[in-house]
């Protein structure tokens, strides 16, 4: 049986397989696992390699992830204010740019490795790297340069910034972010992250016009990726990529595609056209209700959508708490079941 490292890899070089590969990202259910709340639990990072691990065996996918949570990056800015829920991911509770004098005197740590707020990350990477002894894909979330805005002032404010301009000012915030990006991902990779999920929900026309994409998107997409594209995967936040794929093959050579809900499997895979590794993504807001027998149905058709000519996986966005463990468990055994034999 080969391992979920050599299954990857094997998927994206379009190699034989014994099944395609599961992602599945449960994250805040780690805490349960140690029943520790997630506020204790994302105080360590022994607790979240720990929860990664436990969840692995509990359920058989093949991935595990080094995100606590987004505002992680906010704290490395200098945010000290986290919400933590009971039943959600913690998200950010203090806006660290409120006007352009914040931008101005904004500073990007030269080195994120050895940056005090990285350390329980890299302690969290240290352990997953330690004892999957190298069988496992190892995840990192890490927010493009045009979406980090948002984590960091709010939404409103960085589209009003991002639209209206003055421009000077936007494209000042965008290269600080740019650079920040760029830091994170040689981070991540040198605490042995294989697999960096480059997160662009600013990257589909579900946001913005295909101008807008043209004129600022990609420049910066390309900026952000000047180091190389190595184990980037292109995720929109859950937003559709069908209409974008092609255009982000040929201007930035990224080699996976994380597709959306939203997106036709089918028309995914015929866009890719044997270029680039496709990732076939659940609803998982919709496991939440569906019975085991209908995430089985639903799971049964998304691979037989995908997996004709291969290099195709599976994959959900971020599992809500309130699916049902037995909603996972046959979602991974179906993806076991009708995932065999893949290439």
């Amino acid at each position: 049986m080969m391992t979920p490292l050599q299954r990857l890899v094997s998927t994206a070089q379009g190699l034989p397989t014994d099944r395609i590969p599961a992602f599945c990202n449960v994250i805040d259910q780690g805490a349960a696992e140690l029943g520790l709340s997630l506020r204790e639990y994302y105080s360590r990072g022994e607790y979240v390699a720990e929860g990664q691990l436990r969840l692995q065996k509990k359920y058989g996918h093949d991935n595990l992830w080094s995100l606590f949570y987004v505002g992680k990056e906010a704290e490395l800015l200098g945010c000290r204010h986290i919400i933590y829920a009971d039943n959600g991911p913690p998200n950010v509770g203090e806006m660290i740019v409120k006007n352009p004098a914040d931008i101005d005197r904004l500073q990007i740590p030269d080195d994120i490795l050895t940056h005090a707020g990285f350390a329980e990350i890299r302690s969290c990477l240290d352990i997953l790297g330690r004892e999957s002894a190298g069988r496992f894909p190892i995840c990192a979330y890490i927010t493009s340069s045009v979406t980090l805005p948002a984590v960091l002032m709010g939404m409103e404010k960085w589209f009003d910034l991002l639209m209206n301009g003055p421009v000077e000012l936007r494209d000042a915030w965008l290269e600080k972010c740019s650079d920040f990006f760029r830091k994170e991902v040689a981070a991540y990779r040198r605490a042995g992250a294989t697999v960096l999920i480059y997160a662009n929900p600013f990257g589909s026309l579900d946001f913005i016009s295909q101008k807008f994409f043209d004129d600022v998107t990609i420049p910066w997409m390309k900026r952000d990726l000047e180091g190389g594209t190595d184990g980037i995967v292109y995720y929109c936040g859950g937003a559709r990529m069908n209409p974008v794929i092609d255009q982000v093959i040929n201007e930035t050579g990224i080699g996976t595609f994380y597709l959306s809900p939203l997106d036709s499997v089918a028309e995914g895979k015929r866009i890719v056209n044997g270029r680039a590794l496709c990732g076939g993504v659940i609803n998982d807001i919709q496991l939440i209700d569906w019975t085991p027998a209908r995430v089985r149905a639903e799971v049964r058709q998304m691979l037989a959508d995908g997996m004709p000519g291969g290099r195709f996986f599976f994959g959900t966005i971020v599992m809500p708490l309130a699916v049902p463990p037995d909603n996972i468990r046959a979602m991974i055994d179906a993806v076991k079941e009708f995932g065999a034999g893949n290439g």
